[in-house]
């Protein structure tokens, strides 16, 4: 049972919630009426403006600014989509299947059954190829409901970065590899690819093999030459070469695909998921590139499609964290002085721990009987009632 004062806390919490949500949601002039699907809490909506990201000396912000200057200015910065999307975007376009977990109420923020919180920023790829960008990095705020303690928060951030080339692109494609290769080999990298292609992670079949592989070398080498350009300083402080590893991986918009690790602190740290489109979100995109609109339809399997692109998504915060030794994902979203105060654009500098209090420990226990209740929906209640006072929630 819950202690009496926390019991009357989460009443009147909760009374305040249902009053406000039963109305809907409005957001940018837009009201979206609630229905049965509608799970999104005020605590949650609240982070909509924020926009941290934007910030050029928070650690987000600096740690995007930091990728966008590494691919220089042929790739396109995009920071401006707004988070309410369909679940079209956020799921079938990008071949998410009907019984993906992710589609569940209970992983996403819904606002009804037609709008939700985006996921990731990939709900956006589809449009973003319509508008005819080739090459491009989207950085936004993403939901998720998630577990408390000092790695998870509902709210985080992304950047999903892409590229396509046309087919009389691909000898110069070669050439640009050959250079990344060489540039590779003059720091002080080592780079373990123990990736496979095979049954298990294909090349697509109606793509022009060479092609794929052109593709596939080139998305290597960017995100190589990326996590050199984030990671390589830390490696080179301690004495030691940057140790990376590629591994083979499944995503539903991608094939082959990938997870790229960092080794920091004896450990393999995950840094990012990526790999070579899958051609169904070209075909959908109706790309227009070149300023001509080139009409793309789904053709039966083995017909080549001549266009391949590559993708790669990564958390803003878990390379943040590593890069400024910053503790609890939950200082990002603080507005305290003695925090913001430490860090400025372009430089990457070590966190200071600021409180002269120790830590205070006070355990909160309750149970629930005879009934399911998903874990999710016991940490909104907690997020709702008491903010970020609460350390961790378990389940013992």
């Amino acid at each position: 049972m819950l202690p009496r004062p926390l019991r009357h806390r989460s009443l009147r919490s909760w009374t305040r919630f249902f009053s406000s949500i039963s109305q809907g949601v409005e957001f940018n002039g837009v009201h979206y009426p609630p229905d049965a699907f509608t799970n999104v809490r005020p605590s949650i909506l609240s982070h909509l403006s924020r926009n941290i990201y934007l910030q050029r000396d928070h650690p987000i912000g600096i740690v995007r600014s930091l990728i966008e200057k590494h691919f220089g200015s042929s790739f396109v910065p995009i920071t401006a989509l707004p988070p309410i999307v369909t679940p079209q975007q956020n799921f079938d376009e990008l071949e998410f299947p009907p019984d993906h977990p992710g589609r569940r109420p209970s992983d996403s923020y819904y606002l009804n059954k037609d709008w939700m919180l985006r996921t990731h920023t990939s709900a956006h790829e589809v449009q973003v190829f319509r508008s005819g960008i080739p090459k491009w990095l989207l950085s936004a705020d993403v939901y998720r409901r998630d577990e408390i303690d000092r790695s998870h928060y509902p709210v985080f951030h992304q950047m999903e970065g892409a590229r396509v080339v046309e087919p009389s692109e691909m000898e110069e494609l070669a050439k640009e590899n050959a250079e990344l290769e060489r540039s590779l080999a003059a720091v002080n990298i080592e780079v373990q690819d123990v990736s496979t292609i095979g049954d298990s992670n294909p090349y697509q079949k109606w793509h022009n093999l060479e092609h794929a592989q052109l593709v596939n070398a080139n998305l290597k080498h960017s995100l190589n030459g990326m996590i050199y350009a984030l990671f390589g300083g830390l490696a080179t402080q301690r004495g030691c070469p940057l140790q990376v590893r590629w591994i083979d991986a499944y995503f539903p918009w991608t094939s082959p695909s990938y997870e790229v690790e960092v080794l920091f602190d004896g450990k393999w740290l995950e840094i990012l998921g990526c790999g070579v489109m899958q051609q169904a979100a070209l075909t959908r995109s109706g790309k227009i590139l070149n300023n001509s609109l080139i009409v793309l339809v789904q053709q039966s399997p083995g017909v080549p499609k001549d266009r391949v692109g590559w993708a790669f998504g990564l958390g803003l915060e878990r390379i943040a964290m590593v890069l400024f030794q910053i503790p609890d994902i939950r200082l990002f979203w603080t507005t305290d002085s003695r925090f913001l105060s430490q860090f400025k654009e372009g430089t990457v500098s070590q966190f200071q721990p600021y409180s002269k209090y120790p830590n205070s420990s006070k355990d909160v226990s309750f149970w629930i009987n005879d009934q399911e209740v998903h874990e999710n929906d016991v940490y909104d209640i907690v997020r709702e009632v008491a903010g970020s006072l609460v350390e961790e929630v378990k389940e013992v």
